[in-house]
C-alpha cells in the first residue's frame, strides 16, 4: 500500500527494493524496444496480459494531462458491459438455438479449465452452448473445425488474442454490432461485451 515502493518495485533496476527478484522494468531485456502492454505484463505477468492494452490511451491521456503536454480529456463513461436484446429476425434455427443456449449462460463464473454449466472457461462456455444445440465441438481449438469468414453472423466463433499462426487464445459468440458473448476472466465472468475489448479478432462460421 505504499505508492512510492510500489513504483520503485515496478521499475527495479540496481536501486530497486527487490534486486531484481522479482524483477523490475529495468531488469527485462529489451525493455525499451517493448510495446507499454508487453512491457507491463513482464512486470506483472498477470493471467489477462491483453487487458493492458485496453487502457493505454487512458492512460497515455492522464499522463500527458498530468505532464502539461495536453488539455485533461473530458470524462466519459468506459465502454460498459450490455445486457442488449439481440434480434432473431431472420436467424437459422440453429442459430436461433445457439443464441437461446448462450444467453442462459450468462452470469455463469470464470473457471480456468472449466467445462460445467456456469463454471467454465471460454471455450468451456462455447463447447457447452453448441453441445446444447446438437453440435460437438472439440475442447480447445475449436475454430479448426470451421471456416474463416469476414462477414459473421450471430452464433458464430469470435477468436481473440493471438497467440501463433492459426492460434487464439479467447474465444466467444458473436452477438452482431460489435458486441459478442464469452466467459470473459474471473473478474468478469460470462458476460456480452464488446468485442474490441480485446485484440487481433476473427470470426469464424462452424454451421454454414
Amino acid at each position: 500500500m505504499d505508492v512510492t515502493y510500489n513504483a520503485r518495485a515496478f521499475y527495479g533496476g540496481t536501486s530497486g527494493p527487490n534486486h531484481g527478484s522479482p524483477r523490475g522494468l529495468l531488469d527485462v531485456p529489451g525493455w525499451a524496444s517493448l510495446s507499454k502492454g508487453q512491457a507491463v505484463q513482464a512486470v506483472q505477468v498477470s493471467a489477462f496480459p491483453e487487458l493492458y492494452d485496453r487502457w493505454e490511451p487512458q492512460a497515455s491521456a492522464i499522463v500527458d494531462a498530468l505532464s502539461g503536454i495536453a488539455p485533461a480529456p473530458a470524462c466519459t463513461d468506459a465502454p460498459a458491459a450490455s445486457s442488449g436484446v439481440v434480434s432473431v429476425e431472420g436467424l437459422s434455427q440453429i442459430r436461433q438455438d445457439i443464441l437461446r443456449f448462450t444467453k442462459m449462460g450468462l452470469g455463469g463464473a470464470y473457471v480456468w479449465g472449466g467445462t460445467a454449466f456456469k463454471a467454465w472457461d471460454c471455450s468451456g462456455f462455447v463447447q457447452w452452448i453448441y453441445r446444447q444445440a446438437g453440435i460437438e465441438l472439440p475442447r480447445v481449438e475449436q475454430w479448426r473445425v470451421g471456416t474463416m469468414t469476414d462477414n459473421p453472423q450471430i452464433g458464430d466463433l469470435v477468436v481473440q488474442n493471438p497467440q501463433g499462426p492459426y492460434n487464439w487464445g479467447h474465444v466467444g459468440i458473436y452477438a452482431g454490432n460489435g458486441m459478442m458473448y464469452s466467459a470473459l476472466n474471473p473478474s468478469a465472468g460470462t458476460l456480452m461485451h464488446p468485442i474490441d475489448w480485446n485484440p487481433g479478432t476473427a470470426y469464424f462460421d462452424l454451421i454454414g
